[in-house]
């Protein structure tokens, strides 16, 4: 009762309040590293671009609202998608086995460094 109550005086502060902003960063970010493993060949190396682009701008967003919480976290993503895009970015319009293979490698480091950005805003996000 005391919540109810409390929301109709307070209707922006306690019982429930919303959820810090890296929350929805955290989701676009994970979904967007999630979207790099569903990739088509057929989108060839600009499709892949594209798709880091996009893992770029949400690694952004989440580095930028989270980081004064989650350092180490934010500081994980930053150079992984850094280096990951790096990669990109250099590949040619017809990559060789091995340069898929550091990609990979890098979209990895991504997954998990997202992977444990997620699993320390879970408390806050959930």
């Amino acid at each position: 009762m005391a919540c109810v109550a409390t929301a109709a005086v307070l209707p922006l502060a306690g019982c429930g309040a919303s959820k810090p902003a890296y929350c929805s960063d955290r989701t676009n970010l994970e979904n967007s590293v999630k979207e790099l493993t569903s990739l088509k060949i057929s989108g060839g190396v600009s499709g892949l671009q594209a798709q880091v682009n996009k893992i770029q701008s949400d690694a952004t967003a989440a580095v930028s609202s989270a980081k004064s919480d989650f350092p180490s976290e934010t500081s994980a993503i930053k150079s992984s998608v850094d280096t990951l895009a790096s990669a990109v970015k250099a590949l040619p319009s017809s990559p060789s086995p091995k340069q898929i293979a550091t990609i990979a490698g890098d979209a990895s480091n991504a997954l998990s460094a997202a992977k444990s950005f997620s699993d320390a805003t879970s408390s806050k996000c959930s």
